[in-house]
């Protein structure tokens, strides 16, 4: 009896600090380590009439009814299977002293019974109490004489952990055999549950683990929070970084909204609109590319406001003459100089004077000098736009003094621009308007000219 009872205290401690992690729906197991007290008397045992009582009667006479054997007495092993119902196997021993209200001599007594329990916490849950009630039947031996018994019983647990509760139960054990009478059996003792799978160890069994094979936590069903943000890594986009939930787990450093990843300034608080950098001036271009950032002003000026800085009233973007004060329609700069008669007479009369070489587009030397003096007289009108004529004298074919003469107006188009800001339009007349006679020498070089006439 003592070796049993070394066994019994051995196989708690096992099973009770190797499995501390438990929910009842996850632990299919049980094991019950409780004493055991037979009692003989509340039976109404017609046979033992005058030895035994009514029934129930003195059911708590502990000390003239319970045989009570002071150690560890039985042991029963269940298994749950579903819907409220478990089934299992128990073993019992004692010393039997007390025969209802007789003393006998110490007789021995084994049990063995199997059982259907059904847990009433099934239909009303009452947390940490867990009633059952259990049927079902065995092998009882008194003094090495046994038989056969039909048993009923009425149990509670109460959890004061997850999976190790306080037992007692009360059973009948009836007999249809002369030589056993019917008795009760009460129990007290530990109940452990266990055996559940826990693969990932983060202490919620498989069964109602959402991510069995990686370590998580109970608010997420088992699923990991890696950046401890407060949400789970499969819906956070942001797993390896703490951040917000309002952000789906990604952080706002600057705390403007966008998430850091989105986020052009992630150091410095922005607008939406500007993927989260700032526009101090509100103009529509990021601090970083505005050259005043704190006055709103254009793109096309940089974020600058468009200044007149000779206070004409033309902006200085559209000022032809930013820095001298002048007229809209001459684009800022001052009033335009219209070319009077003689003026037009004068430039007519010089532009006669550019001579070409003979065959050539090219200039005589004198000719520099006149073309300069041009020039000059055009700088005081530089919106008068005028066409440059180029002329041949009559040596050649026409086709040859018509390409001649339009290279000569180029040629001059091409000088005027090199010193003025007019407009210049160039055509060739051939020998077609000859100014002198082509049959002598002085009159064939008059022919090869250009003359200027204004268009307005």
């Amino acid at each position: 009896m003592k070796h049993l009872s070394r066994f019994l205290v051995a196989l708690l401690l096992v099973v009770g600090f190797s499995n501390v992690k438990a929910q009842d729906s996850n632990n299919p197991w049980q094991i019950n380590i409780s004493v055991n007290a037979v009692d003989f008397y509340p039976t109404n045992d017609m046979e033992a009439a005058g030895i035994t009582g009514k029934w129930f009667d003195e059911y708590f006479n502990v000390g003239d009814h319970y045989n009570i054997l002071p150690t560890l007495s039985s042991v029963s092993v269940s298994k749950y299977v579903g819907d409220g119902f478990s089934v299992g196997v128990r073993g019992s021993v004692n010393r039997i002293e007390k025969y209802g209200d007789v003393a006998v001599e110490d007789l021995t007594y084994y049990g063995f019974d199997a059982n259907i329990k059904y847990n009433i916490n099934e239909l009303y849950n009452m947390g940490k109490f867990d009633p059952y009630v259990e049927v079902g039947g065995g092998y009882t031996w008194v003094d090495d004489i046994g038989a056969g018994t039909v048993n009923a019983g009425l149990g509670i647990n109460y959890w004061f952990t997850e999976n190790i509760a306080f037992n007692i139960q009360t059973s009948y054990k009836h007999s249809f055999e002369d030589y056993l009478a019917p008795h009760f059996q009460h129990l007290a003792g530990i109940a452990i549950k266990f055996g559940g799978k826990d693969t990932d160890d983060d202490g919620i069994f498989d069964k109602d683990d959402a991510c069995p094979d990686v370590k998580g936590l109970p608010e997420f069903n088992g699923c990991p929070d890696t950046d401890g943000d407060g949400i789970e890594d499969s819906k956070d986009d942001c797993p390896d970084t703490a951040g917000l939930a309002a952000l789906n787990g990604c952080p706002d450093t600057d705390g403007d909204g966008i998430a850091d990843g989105k986020d052009d300034c992630p150091e410095v608080a922005g607008t939406a609109a500007m993927n989260g950098c700032p526009d101090t001036d509100g103009d529509g271009i990021t601090d970083a590319k505005d050259n005043c950032p704190t006055e709103a002003g254009p793109s096309a000026n940089k974020g600058c406001p468009w200044t007149d800085k000779d206070g004409d009233g033309v902006l200085d973007k559209d000022d032809r003459c930013p820095e001298v004060a002048g007229v809209a329609e001459n684009d800022g700069c001052p009033p335009i100089a219209r070319m009077t008669v003689t003026e037009i007479t004068v430039l007519d009369n010089l532009a006669r004077t550019v001579y070409f070489n003979s065959g050539k587009d090219s200039f005589k030397p004198e000719t520099y000098a006149i073309l300069d003096k041009i020039a000059e007289l055009l700088k005081g009108f530089p919106k008068e736009e005028f066409t440059i004529g180029g002329h041949t004298d009559s040596v050649g074919s026409d086709s040859l003094n018509q390409k001649l003469s339009n290279a000569r107006a180029n040629a001059v188009v091409t000088y005027l621009r090199s010193k003025v800001s007019n407009k210049f339009t160039a055509t060739g007349y051939g020998e077609s308007q000859p100014i002198a006679s082509n049959k002598t020498r002085k009159g064939r070089a008059q022919n090869r000219r250009v003359d200027i006439k204004l268009v307005r």
